[in-house]
Order: structure tokens, then C-alpha cells, then sequence
């Protein structure tokens, strides 16, 4: 399957309370949105359409262009003197064929801030497209959040031994209507004597919201290492695949 160039949204957002230029939609190779695989004929002369649409990127500019500015508050207005708050976001929307929004979902975040990361998903959720060509098509678009404040970073080793085996206190927001997410990557806070200050939550598969608002509640009681006078953040994986 080709990989077809996607309409991105960038948006550079900084501590400050100015408000932002309005992001402008470029391309980019780094993400696409899915085309029709080309036709497939089998022994007996049948032909096979394994068929994906695509989205016009002046369809998907129009969608997002009225959020654009909700977007940015998601940030700006919940940032307060968090200053260290900041990272990469990435949100997919899956569409079908008749431009019905049928998932939005935090395909990558390491923003490590729910309340947020929920903001972000409830605005990419108002969002309304046309139809997609050829049939239901996927697209996403990355956001950047630009931190001001200082913070130190745990990388991959550091992480897991910080967190251990805690996050099985996770498994108790799992009940028979909630599903846990597979694969879901935890950004973490940490501050002034291993207290967790904020967590946030991505993966390629949908987050229950509900299931969210426990994990962050118990990831917040999760025991760390002291960064000893600094703020430090890490990331580690749960329930991966």
C-alpha cells in the first residue's frame, strides 16, 4: 500500500497568554492517510478490491480550521504555573465513507497531562468533515505544546526501574463495561519527593474516558523516585502488545 502525503496541522503553543498565530496546513510525509490498493486479480481472472478512501486536504483543512483556536486553549487556559507541561501530540480521526467521525483517538501524546489530553479528544470530536474519496479513510495531525519551564528527563531504563510494577494498580479502572486499552503509553510527572504532579495517556487504540479519569487518579498515587529539587519526566509502557 503507497503512502499518500497528509494535510498536517502544527501548532507551536508556548506558556504564554498571547494568543497564537493561526496555525497554516502543510504537507508533509511523516503521516498519510490511506489510497486505494491497486487491483489484485486472483487465478481464476477475478479482480480484488482491498480498497481504503483517502481525504481531500482542503476537506480536512476545513474541518479542523474552526477548532484550531479550542485547540490551543485546551493548553493555554490549563497550564496555569505548570510551566514543564509540554510535548508532542498526535490525533487520528477515523472516518467513513458517508464523513462520519466513527473514532478520534490519541494515537501519540507525550503532553503527560489528562485533563488536557481529554480537552484536545472532546474539541477533535466536534470536529465535522466531508466525505472521504473512495471510501472510509483515516487521517491525523500532529500538535506541538512548546514547555518554558525546566525539567529533566528518565529515559526508557531509568523509567522502568522508577515505576517497577506499579502500574498493575491500573487494572482495577478495567470493569465489564470499561475495557483497558492495549499498548498505552504513560507520560509521567514526578516533583519534589517522587510525588506524581500530572499523567497523561496515548495509544493506537481507543481510551475509554472513564477508564482514563481512574488511571490518572491511580498513577497519581503511584510511588516514584525524588528528583531532588527538580521535576523529571518519563514515560512508560502498559498492557503492551
Amino acid at each position: 500500500m503507497k503512502a499518500a502525503p497528509l494535510l498536517v496541522l502544527v501548532m507551536a503553543c508556548g506558556g504564554g497568554s498571547a494568543p497564537p498565530a493561526k496555525p497554516e496546513p502543510v504537507l508533509s510525509e511523516r503521516a498519510s492517510t490511506r489510497v486505494p490498493v491497486e487491483e489484485d486479480e486472483n487465478e481464476d481472472g477475478v479482480t480484488m478490491l482491498n480498497s481504503r478512501g483517502r481525504m481531500d486536504p482542503k476537506v480536512i483543512e476545513a474541518g479542523i480550521a474552526p477548532h484550531t483556536v479550542a485547540l490551543t486553549e485546551c493548553y493555554t487556559t490549563q497550564l496555569k504555573k505548570r510551566r514543564w507541561l509540554g510535548g508532542h501530540v498526535v490525533i487520528h480521526w477515523d472516518i467513513s465513507k458517508d464523513g462520519t467521525v466513527t473514532a478520534v483517538r490519541l494515537a501519540e501524546s507525550d503532553l503527560g497531562a489528562w485533563p488536557i489530553e481529554k480537552c484536545l479528544l472532546d474539541v477533535a470530536r466536534l470536529a465535522v468533515f466531508g466525505p472521504p474519496i473512495n471510501g472510509d479513510a483515516d487521517f491525523q495531525i500532529p500538535l506541538d505544546f512548546t514547555a518554558k519551564g525546566r525539567l529533566i528527563s528518565w529515559d526508557e531504563d531509568q523509567a522502568v526501574r522508577a515505576v517497577g510494577g506499579q502500574l498493575v494498580k491500573l487494572d482495577v479502572c478495567a470493569t465489564k463495561k470499561i475495557a483497558a486499552p492495549s499498548d498505552v503509553t504513560v507520560t509521567v510527572y514526578v516533583g519534589p519527593g517522587g510525588k506524581a504532579q500530572s499523567v497523561g495517556f496515548a495509544s493506537t487504540a481507543v481510551i475509554d474516558d472513564a477508564w482514563a479519569e481512574c488511571a490518572a487518579k491511580a498513577a497519581l498515587a503511584l510511588r516514584l523516585p525524588d528528583p531532588k529539587g527538580q521535576i523529571a519526566k518519563l514515560a512508560v509502557k502498559y498492557r503492551a502488545e
